[in-house]
């Protein structure tokens, strides 16, 4: 072997252990996303053709070029030097909506890939040289996907282990606070920003502590008991999350709700739970591990939560278009681009309680009913109410509204991705006819299972119903989305189809003016780019 080509064998070598970090890397962030479950992350790499990406194109190519022994060394090893380069810096300067996080778990997953990866090669450095130990690590470029699912399952036993013991931590913790008030939010969609509320009310009468961010699995909840939960505080709040029927009974099973808001029932995760009745039975594990002096507030404005009957506790109805049946009601909402006012009546109230709030759209007066519905059933004084609810501030990228540079104001709503929240935000833009032009960026909605296609085309029809200009996002619903735009009969001039967020804006830039509203609809996650 001459001289240069071990420089380039060995500069190979190099460039594929960085393009193995970035890799692997980019597949643990893949994994994290998919609540490190095999099976999801395997449905989306089917799903999103990830075994036809340039990424596993180009390594497949790079393997059979240095897999190619007849040919000169000199001819094909800068070919494939070249492309472990393009890999390593086109993935190094990625920009991904939701990257990795480096957890102590990530770091484990992490360092078992690489010692499977380190025993192969050597392996096969020790049979076929250096050019073997070469090619083996492109080789593992190209079928990382195995490499991290096999890390994965080798580590459940101690997963498992490390989980139980953090899990007997956080319920220590709980058992030696027997007075502390802990309260329950689920629902397919307005429990973050119920939580939110909530917690901004009940601070003004309470030492109150919640889960952080989207903390709603068993495991964040975990963690916040650990780290968050402090000995002397009165209330916690406590988000549930589920994309499978128990997950809600698990928590509910650390944390001992007295307490519960369920928020919503309807059309999310459909591709786990299948049904819209698994979906409500999973939601309501919460109010079925409630005690006997527990209390439920129930959103009555979902059919299926209005029709669920609760025996077990008190259940306290709510509503806004539905009132019906419902123990409490919003009434005179009346909302611009600053703000609402609304008020409260029916239940125990002696008289209307008028609230003013920054937060716009109906479904933001709903989940402050919800947190206004608690916080009097557990003695917080109505001026206290009244105050907090006035300075909560907007949860981003939920229905939040802003001025920016230019005159434009902005309805943030990315992270809504279910067919009533987004009925909902087109609605409120709608009513803001006497302003500039109503503008919709959206990719549509996904995770919606057989009603995919449907969902997205009657998300189409309301947008045609309420915006001047829609830009529609990338693929994966498009042609749902334009077909209902159509039936709604909006003008073709005035739809635009792009491929990325970055096209949207460029055309954003090019239409809009001073006085126009852009409302932003679900930003889909590097799930479903």
């Amino acid at each position: 072997m001459s001289t240069v080509t071990l420089i380039l064998l060995i500069v190979i070598l190099v460039a594929a252990a960085a393009d193995m970090f970035f890799v692997y890397s980019r597949d643990l962030m893949m994994l994290q996303q998919n609540s490190y479950r095999n099976e999801r992350y395997l449905r989306w790499f089917n799903q999103s053709k990830e075994s036809t990406s340039m990424v596993r194109l180009f390594c497949m190519v790079a393997f059979f070029v240095m897999a190619l022994g007849r040919v000169p060394a000199i001819l094909t090893y800068p070919v494939v030097l070249l492309i472990l380069v393009w890999q390593a810096v086109s993935l190094a300067t990625r920009k991904y909506k939701k990257p990795l996080v480096r957890t102590p778990r990530v770091n484990r997953i992490f360092v078992v890939m690489t010692l499977i990866s380190a025993v192969v090669v050597l392996f096969m450095w020790l049979f076929a040289g250096m050019r073997g130990a070469a090619a083996i690590m492109i080789a593992l470029l190209w079928i990382s996907p195995l490499v991290l699912l096999g890390a994965n399952i080798l580590l459940r036993p101690v997963e498992k282990n490390i989980n139980r013991k953090y899990y007997d931590d956080a319920a220590s913790i709980l058992a030696s606070m027997p007075q502390l008030k802990v309260i329950g939010i689920t629902g397919s969609y307005g429990k973050t920003s119920t939580k939110h509320y909530l917690h901004r009310i009940l601070s003004e009468h309470f030492s109150t502590t919640m889960t952080p961010g989207s903390f709603n699995t068993t495991l964040g909840v975990v963690r916040t008991v650990r780290e968050h939960l402090k000995p002397y505080d009165e209330v916690f709040i406590v988000e549930m999350g589920a994309k499978q029927p128990g997950d809600i009974k698990e928590i509910a099973d650390l944390v001992h709700p007295r307490a519960a808001i369920i928020t919503a029932v309807g059309e999310q995760h459909l591709e786990t739970f299948k049904t819209v009745e698994n979906v409500q039975k999973t939601k309501f594990e919460l109010v079925d591990a409630l005690p006997a002096d527990g209390f439920a507030v129930l959103n009555n404005d979902f059919p299926y939560v209005a029709s669920r009957k609760v025996g077990n506790v008190e259940a306290v109805r709510y509503a806004v278009s539905n009132p019906e049946g419902a123990d409490y009601r919003a009434e005179e909402i009346r909302y611009t681009s600053r703000g609402t006012t609304f008020k409260i009546t029916g239940g125990d109230l002696a008289a209307p309680l008028e609230l003013h709030t920054a937060l716009v759209g109906e479904c933001n007066v709903s989940n402050l009913l919800g947190a206004v519905i608690v916080a009097l059933r557990l003695g917080v004084p109505a001026d206290k109410i009244r105050y907090a609810v006035s300075q909560i501030e907007q949860v981003e990228h939920r229905l939040s509204v802003k001025r920016v540079p230019g005159g434009l104001t902005i309805i943030d709503d990315a992270f809504n991705s279910n067919p009533s929240g987004s009925k909902m935000a087109v609605e409120v833009l709608g009513m803001m006819k006497d302003e500039g032009k109503r503008i919709v960026i959206t990719p549509g909605m996904i995770e919606l299972g057989d009603r995919q296609v449907e969902a997205n085309r009657e998300f189409g029809r309301h947008i045609a119903a309420n915006a001047d200009v829609a830009i529609i996002v990338g693929h994966y619903n498009r042609d749902a989305i334009l077909g209902g735009i159509a039936d709604g009969g909006m003008a073709s001039e005035n739809v635009i189809a792009v491929d990325s967020f970055a096209q949207a804006q460029q055309e954003l830039h090019k239409i809009a003016r001073a006085g126009d509203i852009v409302l932003y609809e679900n930003d889909l996650p590097d799930t479903f780019k």
